[in-house]
Formats: structure tokens, C-alpha cells, sequence
């Protein structure tokens, strides 16, 4: 069964291409002019183990909003078209990841209902060249265009840094569990028959 699936969008603030591999080993092309977001990125592919690709042209111009949002909303939807039916999937993945001083949780169900709660914490407008406030909007995109409950509990951390890989690997991490293949669920994992 092959967990791979494609996607863009195209609009008069960005042209984004996303490819993606739930089955991967953790390969990942990202370029999206911003170079922190990149690195995030990278860090969800790895820790995640998916194989990932992605091409955004985005109105830097102006600031990383569209970009970073436009993202969020590609790779939801081609996570949601990845998983396919869901059937046989685990639905539910959480982690609490330790990044030196930081320490994040994040739970997901694939739930096919949409919902983002997050007390992520930044002291700092900026983490290089990426808003803070973006991370917020990177994710509640990406949990809508994937249908998906998403929260983030920040458990310490004071180094925005730090506290963004966590967020970023936690939920790699979570989402990697939630879409394993558990042999014994031969259908959906729902009393209601689908999610």
C-alpha cells in the first residue's frame, strides 16, 4: 500500500509544491526562502521518518506569513491524502520531547474534525530569519487542511529555539505513531465506523 501523495497551490502570494512519504526514512528537500523554517522542517521529515519535498515561492517581500501559513495548509492536505481511508492506522500519537531545557508535548487524533490548542510560549519576535507568531498559524493551517486534533502543551523551555525544535519533533513523533499500521484494527479505529 503505497502512503505517498503530492499536492500544490498556487495563488497570487505563493506557489507551493509538497511531496510526501509516510513510509519513509527521513529524507527531506526543503526550501522555502526561510531558512529557520527550513531547519524546522528537516526536523519533522527526520524525526518523523517521512520522506519529504518542499518548493515554496512565497512574497518574502512583504514578510513570512503567507509562506509559512500556505505551507501549513499544502502539507495538511497532503497529509490527509497520504493516510488515504485510515483504515488499519493507530488514529491517536503523542510524544513529550526533551530539548535540553525545553520539554513540549504534543497529541494528535486523526480524527476527521479539526481543532488546534497550543500554550506554545516565545520570548522573542523572531527565531533567525522566522516570525515567532507563525509557528501558531503554521500548525493551526496544517490541523485544519488535515482534519486532525492537534494540541501542544509546553511543559518548560525558555529558549524560543529550543522550544520550536521540540514542537516541531514532538509532533513528528506523534504523527509517526498515529499513522502506523496496527495489524489488529482491520477497519477504522472508531465506534461510528469512520473517520
Amino acid at each position: 500500500m503505497s502512503r505517498q501523495a503530492h499536492n500544490t497551490r498556487t495563488t497570487k502570494e505563493t506557489e507551493i509544491f509538497v511531496s510526501l512519504d509516510l513510509d519513509g526514512t527521513g529524507v527531506c528537500t526543503a526550501d522555502t526562502g526561510v531558512g529557520f523554517f527550513d531547519h524546522m522542517l528537516e526536523g519533522f521529515a527526520k524525526h518523523g521518518l517521512f520522506d519529504l519535498d518542499v518548493t515554496v515561492k512565497g512574497d518574502l517581500n512583504i514578510d513570512d506569513h503567507h509562506t509559512i501559513e500556505d505551507t501549513g495548509i499544502v502539507l495538511g492536505e497532503t497529509i490527509l491524502k497520504a493516510i488515504g481511508d485510515k483504515k488499519g492506522i493507530k488514529r491517536y500519537g503523542s510524544c513529550i520531547l526533551p530539548m535540553d531545557e525545553s520539554l513540549v508535548l504534543c497529541a494528535v487524533d486523526l480524527s476527521g474534525r479539526p481543532y488546534y490548542s497550543s500554550d506554545l510560549r516565545f520570548v522573542f519576535e523572531k527565531i533567525g530569519d522566522m516570525n515567532t507568531n507563525m509557528i501558531k498559524e503554521f500548525f493551526y493551517a496544517l490541523s485544519y487542511s488535515a482534519r486532525m486534533n492537534l494540541h501542544f502543551k509546553q511543559l518548560s523551555g525558555d529558549n524560543d529555539h529550543h522550544v520550536a525544535e521540540a514542537a516541531f519533533k514532538a509532533f513528528a513523533k506523534a504523527l509517526d505513531s498515529a499513522t502506523l499500521i496496527d495489524p489488529r484494527i482491520t477497519d477504522v479505529l472508531s465506534t461510528k465506523g469512520t473517520i
